[in-house]
């Protein structure tokens, strides 16, 4: 399955997914410093929920796609395509 997404889509998850590349760094340093243990937990699953809503976002263009283009698909078809995005959703879960 390829990964077709308009522009703003695009520009979201790479946006979210920065957010995350940041929030991980963060939790990094947090760590090499020896900062609050409870501060580290809270960054992490700051970072955590970033990168479970770019997947998710990802995982729902797959899905539009699917849909739009169920009709031209054979039933063989979609039943894979549903089976590899309820694998990638589950992924996530």
């Amino acid at each position: 399955m390829e990964l077709a997404m308009a522009a703003e889509e695009l520009k979201t998850v790479v946006n979210r997914l920065r957010r995350a590349q940041g929030q991980i760094a963060g939790v990094i340093r947090m760590i090499e410093e020896g900062r609050d243990c409870e501060d580290v937990v809270t960054q992490l699953a700051a970072a955590s929920r970033a990168l479970d809503r770019a997947g998710f976002a990802i995982i729902a263009t797959g899905l539009q796609h699917c849909l739009t283009a169920e009709d031209m698909a054979a039933q063989e078809d979609r039943d894979q395509m549903r089976a590899r995005l309820e694998k990638l959703f589950l992924s996530l879960a």
